[in-house]
């Protein structure tokens, strides 16, 4: 096999991609790997980790930090979108695209042009990374080891461990986690099967129902442009802001997400999410689009918001659709401003009030006290005629059945 330069691995520290140094110099005649880890709020620890391990097994490192860019571009994009597919905020997918742009950054730098990733054959991120990748750098060769390999856990597992690579997973704890500023996934072994009940170990960012606090909290949420900004009148940057939220509802078991999702390829997969922060962000910001935007908006938005779901779910953050749809969403946004209160408890997030400069509630209007502001009587023919094709359709069918 003639040796090739250089391959930039787009790397977790996980076991896929690990797996994935000795194979680009084995199997796929590589000289120098460079891995490049991107920061997107995983633990610190891992962080840490992962570069001891790429550097211990002899490649070139890098740990790029894209915390707050990504807290302001893209979970805040969601928060004004309303992210969510089949039920569960939006937070792997959103991070892909960022991850795919940052290693093209870093191969620009280095002179590269082949990548690396330990993406799957069954999942979405393949999708998602290869995409960003492609769309940012045309010429790009990219090679996904675990899929073109045919490979399976047990498999890496055991090959990790005839090479003694530093990886935490086992047969018997086979999780697969990812973790950002917005989510984290918790997926593999037991976990596939829809009626296996998930251990409490799994579990980081959420308290269970037994250890939740047992006191409820009140929190205040106060947005600008759709967008939060502080948090019980303290203003706070977007990724210390989540990262605030995440704590506080997490300590409240807010945030728990136990879903069959329809992957990309029309595989029905089960799936654990933890997404406290996100969950009472999303709450909080419905409840203030509710109050503000008119009632023709909030119809069209719902489908836009799913739409753009949609593209964000399978990575195609650079589609100029994504762009239009969110030429809508922020024209929409400038009013949504104010300040939700919620009540967190055992695992619910309960919004208690609402207010807003823009809001469209008119409490003369809406009282069934003010009798001068909105005249009843003047409904009466309006009602009369409401709903007359409907009416005369129901009477030529009867008719029609009398014959």
């Amino acid at each position: 096999m003639k040796a090739k330069s250089k391959v930039v691995l787009v790397y977790s520290g996980g076991l896929d991609t690990t797996v994935c140094i000795p194979l680009m110099k084995e199997e796929y005649g590589y000289e120098e790997i460079v891995t490049v880890t991107i920061d997107v709020g995983q633990p610190e620890d891992d962080i840490r980790q992962a570069a001891e391990k790429a550097r211990a097994l002899g490649t070139e490192h890098y740990t790029i930090d894209a915390r707050e860019e990504f807290a302001r571009d893209y979970c805040f994009a969601a928060i004004r979108a309303n992210g969510a597919y089949e039920g569960y905020p939006l937070s792997t997918s959103i991070a892909r695209p960022l991850i795919g742009a940052k290693a093209v950054e870093a191969a620009r730098r280095l002179g590269a042009s082949h990548f690396a990733h330990g993406c799957t054959g069954k999942g979405n991120d393949q999708f998602r990374i290869e995409f960003a990748i492609r769309a940012l750098m045309p010429e790009a060769v990219i090679h996904a080891p675990v899929r073109e390999r045919n490979m399976t856990r047990k498999w890496e597992i055991e090959y990790a461990l005839a090479r003694n690579l530093p990886v935490k997973a086992s047969l018997e704890k086979i999780w697969s986690i990812d973790e950002n500023l917005w989510g984290r996934s918790i997926e593999g072994g037991r976990l596939e099967e829809p009626d296996f009940t998930p251990p409490e170990e799994i579990f980081q960012w959420t308290k269970g129902p037994e250890a939740a606090l047992g006191k409820p909290a009140e929190v205040r949420l106060a947005f600008r442009d759709g967008v939060p900004v502080a948090v019980d009148g303290e203003p706070m940057a977007p990724a210390r802001l989540i990262a605030q939220l995440n704590k506080i509802a997490g300590d409240h078991g807010v945030g728990r997400i136990d879903v069959m999702e329809d992957r990309m390829l029309g595989l029905k997969v089960r799936e654990n999410y933890e997404c406290p922060g996100a969950t009472l962000i999303l709450t909080a910001h419905k409840a203030l689009e509710a109050l503000t935007l008119t009632r023709e908006e909030l119809r069209f938005k719902a489908l836009v918001d799913a739409e753009w779901a949609r593209l964000a779910y399978e990575g195609l953050w650079f589609d100029p659709f994504k762009d239009d749809l969110e030429a809508f969403i922020g024209a929409t946004q400038k009013r949504v401003e104010g300040e939700v209160r919620l009540r967190l408890f055992k695992g619910s997030c309960q919004v208690i009030g609402r207010s807003g400069p823009w809001a469209l509630y008119n409490e003369a209007l809406a009282s069934f006290d003010d009798a001068e502001a909105f005249d009843q009587r003047e409904s009466t023919g309006i009602v009369k005629h409401f709903g007359l094709q409907p009416r005369m359709f129901l009477r030529l069918q009867q008719g029609a059945s009398a014959k």
